[in-house]
């Protein structure tokens, strides 16, 4: 890599178990910060790895996720096999850990403004705050900071879902990012007798001999507790069943382990089973429908067979379609702000391939006493997506340097497919449709975001006006907005932003709403254009756009419209989806947002 800039202002924290010399031209800073931690009332703790040092293997895995340069042969023992590169691979990374069995808040804070100190350009936030008031949340306090100095903050939504209302940072000036699967599967190949072949999930960590042995299957032993094991053909391959509610995965595994039999079938249909890197013993897992025709055959006894090979990789649009929402990531509205659409876009969340650290003891087993290591494991969350977004952020902002921030979001935004590998709306992992309070404007397509035709741009008075129309107090505005250069004199909550939200309050119920924004867009296409909109409007709901098309004579010319949504405010379909888009004229560009008709917290409370 090139010269550090000499605009850099880190440093490289020497600590326990990390010398100042281990920094270079790809990681030019590291430092740690648990001050606040010991003086909470914590001083007798020992610091785990008291430095910058990674020794649990989160922040490995995050950092590998947003920047790491590439790797050949990389894999979780044999399972998505290539080569592994972060999404910004030339982009430099600056690491600040701040977390000591959880964290304080003032550490947090710390570690934030240091980085902002630094000179850094992007910020990548994989942790989460319990305070979600926006003047309490060190998210928020520092992520407004940050943004002053035309930072992009990215931060992951949180893994609370499927209940709406579970965006606990749902902060106005941060990208907050939603999780999603991704198009490959991790599988083992089940081979019954009859030549029949299914395709099921399995993450076990070796390449085990299991061929034609016995498949034994038995209703009343399905729930494979250590005593129904104990009754089953020494050497078999048995049917367990996790979907009765009477076990589940992990008490499977455990008994699994003591038992005689050689492998396992798992039926289940529980979509949390296909986040584990976790799988000590041989075998595979399939659905309900797929497994009739497994104890069918299994009916046949001793003669049943079957065989299963492992360490398989399946790309494209089968099993299952993809991108699709994860079932625990947190839905919108934002606890902290309601009034600005959160999660902001959705990435790949789930079962991510990234570098770990080899210091961590949360690894893959086999059996009860087998400990593996690799290089790289597979994780899910929002903390593995938020990353991804952080990639692309860096990207924009080196082919675009005299982008905002804003500007820099809303082309990640508009540019978002809301459709999957088929072609269809993006769904939630049990099949139903999901809503921008789940996905967001969809999920980021970094190639079109590069030329994104139009842009909603911000700057930070915007920001503060924001905050003016919230009712707080002057302390709690001040806690916020810490500079004496901006004003409340016009404050506003209409925020020039690349999506709408029309919030049901409890008091609204049976009547009839309108809700009006006002945005500007700015072209950043080739130069001259026009734009003509369609809209796409949720149901019960009336949505008027003026004027319905825009002119633009040059580049970075900017025009306005205004909306006004009107819709019976009725709490049986008070989650309703739409969407506003600008198509150029060729068809060069497509500029979506998505509308949400969602009920407000009161409604919840």
């Amino acid at each position: 890599m090139t010269e550090i800039p000499s605009r850099w202002k880190g440093i490289c924290q020497a600590g326990q178990e990390f010398n100042s010399s281990l920094c270079n031209k790809k990681i030019i800073g590291a430092r740690y910060f648990n001050r606040g931690m010991h003086q909470a009332g914590f001083p007798s703790i020992e610091m785990p790895t008291n430095s910058a040092r990674d020794d649990e293997g989160h922040g490995t895995h995050v950092a590998s996720i947003a920047a790491g340069n590439y790797v050949h042969g990389a894999s979780f023992f044999g399972y998505a096999n290539g080569i592994a590169r972060g999404v910004a691979p030339r982009a430099r990374l600056a690491v600040y850990k701040v977390m000591w069995y959880g964290g304080v808040s003032s550490d947090i804070l710390a570690g934030i403004d240091q980085a902002v100190a630094d000179g850094v350009d992007i910020i990548s936030i994989s942790l989460g705050s319990r305070q979600f008031e926006l003047y309490e949340n060190p998210l928020s306090i520092a992520s407004f900071a940050a943004r002053e100095k035309g930072i992009v903050v990215c931060l992951s939504a949180g893994n609370e879902g499927p209940d709406v209302h579970t965006v606990r940072s749902g902060i106005p000036w941060a990208v907050v990012v939603a999780s999603g699967t991704v198009d490959r599967w991790l599988g083992g190949k089940l081979t019954l007798g009859n030549g029949k072949s299914i395709t099921g999930w399995t993450t076990f960590p070796a390449r085990a001999t299991i061929r034609n042995l016995q498949v034994f299957y038995s209703k009343s032993l399905s729930a494979c507790n250590s005593a129904q094991l104990a009754q089953a053909p020494y050497d078999s391959i048995i049917v367990c069943n996790v979907t009765n509610g009477n076990t589940d995965f992990d008490s499977v595994m455990k008994n699994l382990q003591n038992s005689s039999v050689r492998a396992v079938i798992v039926i289940a249909e529980d979509p949390s089973i296909f986040r584990y890197n976790s799988f000590p013993f041989p075998g595979v897992v399939i659905t309900p429908n797929e497994a009739r025709e497994v104890i069918a055959y299994a009916a046949g006894g001793s003669l049943s067979t079957a065989s299963i090979d492992f360490q398989l990789t399946i790309l494209g649009d089968g099993p299952r379609a993809a991108p699709a929402l994860s079932q625990d990531s947190s839905r919108g509205p934002g606890m902290s702000y309601e009034g600005i659409l959160k999660p902001d876009l959705m990435a790949p969340g789930v079962s991510i391939l990234a570098a770990y650290s080899p210091y961590a003891t949360d690894t893959p087993t086999i059996g009860n006493n087998i400990y593996l290591w690799s290089d790289y494991t597979l994780l899910s969350g929002t903390s593995m997506a938020c990353p991804h977004i952080s990639g692309v952020a860096a990207l924009l902002k080196s082919a675009h340097p005299d982008w905002s921030p804003a500007a820099i979001q809303s082309a990640m935004m508009t540019t978002a497919n809301h459709l999957d590998n088929t072609n269809q709306p993006i769904r939630e992992v049990n099949g139903t449709v999901a809503t921008p309070l789940g996905i967001g404007s969809g999920q980021v397509d970094p190639n079109r975001a590069l030329n994104p035709g139009l842009i909603y741009d911000a700057n930070v008075q915007d920001l503060v006006n924001l905050v003016c129309s919230m009712n707080f107090t002057r302390k709690q505005t001040q806690t916020i907005v810490k500079s004496t250069n901006y004003n409340c004199s016009n404050p506003s909550s209409d925020l020039n932003y690349p999506s709408f939200v029309a919030l049901t309050h409890s008091a609204d119920i049976g009547r009839v709403v309108t809700r009006r924004f006002k945005r500007t867009v700015t072209n950043v296409g080739d130069g001259a254009a026009k734009y003509r909109v369609k809209v796409e409007v949720p149901a019960n709901t009336t949505v008027r756009v003026r004027p319905h098309t825009l002119v633009f004579q040059k580049k970075n010319e900017k025009r306005s419209y205004i909306v006004k949504i009107r819709y019976n405010a009725d709490i049986d379909t008070h989650h309703r989806a739409g969407s506003l888009t600008w198509i150029e004229q060729s068809g060069k560009y497509t500029v979506r947002s998505p509308i949400m008709v969602s009920a407000a917290a009161d409604n919840f409370s």
